[in-house]
């Protein structure tokens, strides 16, 4: 209703599903037989007639656009991608158009082949239709509104859509824009001289559902979830692989996400896995691996390339025979990353390394990496002019080489240089028939799972564990420096 005009009015109407009410345009044009054209016109003109004996039509401003109106067809083809007057629309827009989301007939021939037929090699124009975007069946309705001049019904330019219904094939209703409920009532304001402005709401005035009816549609529903329950038990089978009594199993899903901040442009990352003792890998599974050539972004400070470049490990931990008191080692990621450019050279940028996580999750790690230098500029001048740089011939040299067997291991006089990191994303599962046992079983035996610690306190009692022993060498190393007669005064004392 337009508030502050002299004509002021009101109107409202009660609206059923894809119920049809003429406006007076309509009314006008279908009230004509010569301008009916189809059998849809033609019947719309028989209503038409039985509505003026019967007294005319009791709405006025308001009415309706069925599923089966030109409008809707218009409405849905028309639709514009961006809000521009001047807007054009593509080829690709043009031919989506004409796609109407409509219930079509599909032969059942598709839907069992469906499985089977993973590709369709030569698909028809039928197919590509029906396939090309999200095929669900849907039926709309529009609830319009007529706020032409008072007196002056059935122009078309005063025609305003009020609210969109759509129902798709799976039962889901939209209403856009939504009831108003406690909001406050949608405004359309025109633009003409007098800047007329109309107010409405949209409420739901449909019947509760009884009792009955909402019971034996709690039944239909929890009879089709049990039968896709079913569907779903049916894939995954009923032969699910355990692992062996005293094996872990762990899953790494991992994803190489970016590099960031080195000197060089189009990275790439070379990585591999190193197994500790007692660890092993199905015979199948690729221990490493290469990312594709990155180009970097600047994203604030730094140059960032986005690989996100996934990866799959799967390991077994076997128990074994060892004193209690050693801990098992946990696998290594190592990588290196390198820079290539327009001559096909490359340089090592930077060293780094990852210790799996412990703990089942989620997991975000960004890791520093360095790179090796040699004194003076000559190096560096070799390096930028044509690639190369000193590597390192065994990369587990980033920590502790898998061939060192001594007690210390010196870098004196090895001269490195920070550079960028690289960031992870791990998602770790672990498996393991520990989880199953009982908390009576677990007590009597240490199982698999309690020396590995897989829960998240491991990776804190072995770091405590670890600094406890390097004070404890320490100590060891102190008293041994330390004069006889020092040690054997201050016994003699306490």
């Amino acid at each position: 209703r337009p508030p502050q005009v002299e004509e002021e009015e009101e109107e409202a109407a009660e609206v059923g599903w894809q119920e049809k009410l003429f406006s007076q345009f309509e009314v006008d044009l279908y009230r004509n037989e010569s301008a009916c054209q189809t059998p849809l016109d033609r019947q719309y003109h028989e209503e038409i007639l039985k509505l003026e004996k019967a007294g005319g039509r009791k709405n006025h401003r308001i009415f309706t656009y069925t599923d089966h109106d030109r409008f809707t067809n218009l409405e849905e083809h028309c639709q514009k991608v961006t809000d521009s007057d001047h807007e054009v629309p593509s080829y690709l827009a043009e031919r989506m158009a004409n796609v109407r989301r409509r219930k079509q007939d599909r032969r059942p021939i598709e839907a069992s082949s469906l499985k089977s037929k993973i590709i369709t090699w030569e698909p028809t124009e039928e197919f590509i239709k029906n396939n090309h975007v999200i095929n669900t069946p849907v039926q709309t309705m529009y609830i319009m509104g007529d706020l032409g001049p008072y007196g002056k019904l059935g122009h078309r330019e005063y025609e305003h859509v009020l609210c969109t219904i759509k129902v798709d094939g799976n039962g889901v209703i939209t209403v856009k824009p939504d009831f108003t409920g406690t909001k406050g009532a949608y405004r359309i304001e025109l633009d003409g001289e007098k800047r007329e402005v109309w107010k409405y709401t949209i409420e739901n005035v449909s019947v509760q559902v009884q009792p009955e009816e909402e019971e034996r549609e709690q039944c239909v529903f929890r009879d089709l979830y049990s039968r896709h329950k079913e569907y779903l038990s049916g894939l995954v089978g009923s032969e699910f692989e355990m692992t062996l009594p005293g094996t872990l199993r762990l899953f790494v899903n991992g994803e190489i996400v970016s590099a960031q901040g080195y000197e060089y442009d189009n990275l790439y990352i070379h990585f591999f896995l190193e197994l500790p003792n007692q660890w092993s890998s199905p015979a199948f599974q690729q221990l490493s691996g290469v990312t594709q050539t990155c180009a970097t972004k600047t994203v604030g400070w730094d140059n960032v390339a986005y690989f996100c470049y996934p990866f799959t490990l799967e390991m077994f931990f076997t128990q074994g025979d060892e004193s209690e008191d050693s801990l098992p080692q946990w696998p290594v990621l190592y990588f290196e990353v390198l820079s290539l450019d327009f001559w096909q050279r490359y340089r090592v940028e930077g060293y780094g390394s990852l210790v799996l996580p412990a703990s089942p999750g989620l997991h975000m790690l960004t890791i520093p990496t360095w790179r090796p230098v040699e004194l003076g500029t000559v190096a560096e001048l070799r390096r930028f002019f044509i690639g190369g740089s000193p590597e390192l011939e065994d990369i587990t040299y980033v920590r502790i080489p898998s061939t060192f067997k001594g007690e210390r291991l010196s870098r004196f006089g090895f001269r490195t240089e920070t550079t960028g990191s690289v960031t992870f994303r791990l998602y770790c599962l672990q498996q393991s028939k520990a989880f199953l046992e009982t908390s009576a079983l677990r007590q009597r035996m240490q199982s698999v799972l309690d020396r590995l610690g897989g829960f998240s306190q491991q990776s804190s009692v072995y770091n405590v564990l670890e600094a406890f022993q390097r004070a404890r060498r320490r100590m060891q190393e102190a008293r041994e420096s330390l004069p006889q007669d020092l040690i054997s005064a201050s016994a003699s004392t306490v």
